[in-house]
């Protein structure tokens, strides 16, 4: 082949190439990818998830949480009067407890005139079409950061126990005005327990969002930090492995799903939401209830970190990890993304 310049050499059929099926014709331009998107996402797919905390003092930022804040009741109406303007019908609850009310059995959260139901109440006075889901889990109240009463031994959280004050923490909630309740303990029949008791209080109309498949991740830091459940228990890494689902266990996630769907609940969901789409997708397939994903605060302060340091494009990776959750099967999202995306789909 000396001498022989190989550039001029023709392509062996290249000819003759002419391919029938050409996938890229759906791509050629950008009205036609639109008319032919699968996966959309709107301001009603979304639930904002908001920290509540007591007193008249200026929003506190959570510093692992670029734009996220501690929010005083009145300050916490305003936002809900702004995230319905911008289209979000949903709102998830969090209360950020003063230490001072903290204690092992978690009592403040049975205080029928604690700081959450409070804001429940004046939220529900100023924009009652807003759709309000509250946290039902005793770790925003215990001094020692568990979603539960220990056993007598302290070494473990007791199921049983657990459960009965749930329940009682269930009703409050609806008489404050709730519309669903929100487990995140993943006690062992919480969801038949809540929904007997909230019948039984007249309150049939509640719903429950079970925390269905809600895994023992590493992503909660942030939450934890904003909430003070990790500064009450003195560390970021709480054990809650005895409660909370193995991140390696995919048959489990689904048993225990489908096993809250048997006991009454309204919504499921998958916690966290990105690291686990083949579990948010085989949910999608086993069950027809409506199915929630919380992108969490782990999740949230990843994709600002890497914006902060210019490896990623903030808005663009923000939508492609939100859009990937729905593709996957999710048709509501718990994200701190809310009101930011909300903002550009309305600006269009």
């Amino acid at each position: 082949m000396d001498g022989v310049n190989n550039a001029s050499l023709p392509v062996a059929g290249a000819a003759s190439f002419s391919p029938t099926i050409r996938p890229r014709r759906i791509r050629r331009t950008s009205a036609i990818r639109e008319m032919v998107q699968e996966t959309r996402l709107t301001s009603a797919d979304l639930i904002a998830p908001l920290f509540v905390k007591d007193g008249n003092g200026a929003p506190e930022p959570v510093g692992s949480m670029p734009g996220v804040q501690r929010l005083n009741i009145e300050a916490l109406v305003a936002e809900c009067c702004e995230l319905v303007a911008l289209g979000i019908h949903g709102i998830a609850l969090f209360p950020v407890t003063r230490p001072e009310l903290k204690n092992p059995q978690g009592s403040e959260a049975l205080n029928p005139d604690c700081l959450v139901l409070r804001a429940v109440r004046a939220i529900k006075a100023a924009v009652p079409q807003l759709v309000i889901f509250t946290d039902i889990a005793l770790d925003p109240y215990t001094s020692h950061g568990h979603d539960g009463v220990l056993t007598a031994a302290g070494d473990d959280v007791d199921n049983d126990a657990t459960v009965a004050i749930l329940a009682r923490m269930a009703v409050l909630h609806a008489q404050a005005g709730t519309d669903f309740v929100a487990p995140s303990d993943m006690m062992d029949g919480r969801v038949a327990a809540l929904r007997a008791a909230l019948d039984d209080a007249g309150h049939p109309q509640v719903g429950i969002l079970a925390y269905s498949a809600k895994f023992a991740s590493a992503y909660y830091g942030p939450f934890r930090e904003a909430v003070g459940s990790a500064a009450a228990a003195g560390t970021k890494l709480l054990d809650k492995r005895t409660y909370q689902l193995n991140p390696a266990n995919r048959r489990e996630a689904i048993a225990d799903a489908l096993l809250d769907e048997a006991e009454g609940a309204d919504l499921l969901m998958v916690k966290p939401a990105g690291p686990y789409l083949d579990i948010l997708r085989e949910l999608r397939d086993a069950s027809s209830l409506p199915l929630a994903a919380y992108q969490v605060s782990g999740e949230y302060a990843q994709i600002h970190a890497a914006a902060e340091r210019g490896w990623l494009e903030l808005r663009k990776t923000r939508d492609e990890s939100l859009l990937a959750i729905r593709r996957a099967g999710a048709d509501l999202i718990l994200t701190y993304f809310a009101k930011a995306v909300a903002t550009d789909l309305n600006r269009g």
